[in-house]
């Protein structure tokens, strides 16, 4: 009984803790690109981001599948990913890895979802997460991935390796933009919604 009790316990904690290594792998990743062998950069860069990217897969899982979703890690879990994404993002554009025009569409949009989500949260509300918005979120870590494993690919391949990184990347910019525009419609709808029920009072 205390070993099933125990069991339970950290099954429920697991999620958390897996949200926590993300977060706490980011400055890893950060300091990885500067290391001064280029192909040790990106390959230590690389697997500390597709660890990363594991955790993000399993806090979800075993947080639906153990029942043991909790609000700090429903709080804590997007603020893990924009966190992740933006630092790595920015990495990549100091490196000279990526373009900086969807890099900043990415981070913008980010920032102006995270306060709609915020508002609607403060007025017990709540922004469901799309599937358009996963597509997006998958779009962004592939590009991320490709455009870090540049420096590992064969020196006859390396452009072409880069150039659908770059294509990856603009499509996942583009699908934030969109989901940018949905999540802003969906938070007027709620302030519209609030503005009607003190207009009632």
């Amino acid at each position: 009984m205390w070993f099933l009790l125990s069991a339970h316990k950290n099954m429920k904690s697991l999620p958390n803790i897996l949200t926590i290594l993300r977060i706490v792998a980011i400055p890893l990743i950060i300091a990885a690109f500067y290391i001064p062998s280029l192909k040790m950069a990106a390959l230590v860069a690389l697997g500390l981001f597709i660890f990363a990217s594991i955790t993000d897969f399993l806090d979800g899982y075993l947080a639906r599948k153990y029942e043991v979703e909790s609000k700090f890690g429903q709080m804590l879990d997007p603020i893990a990913d924009k966190l992740l994404v933006a630092a790595v993002l920015l990495m990549l554009v100091v490196s000279d890895s990526a373009d900086l025009i969807p890099v900043v569409i990415i981070i913008l949009r980010e920032l102006l979802v995270s306060g709609l989500r915020e508002f609607v949260a403060d007025n017990n509300g709540v922004m469901t997460v799309t599937k358009l918005a996963k597509w997006k979120t998958t779009a962004q870590f592939l590009a991320i991935i490709t455009l870090i494993f540049v420096p590992l690919a064969q020196a006859e391949f390396a452009a072409e390796v880069f150039q659908v990184g770059t294509i990856l990347l603009w499509i996942a910019a583009a699908l934030t933009f969109v989901t940018g525009v949905e999540y802003t419609s969906a938070a007027m709808k709620f302030i519209k919604h609030l503005k009607e029920k003190e207009n009632e009072k």
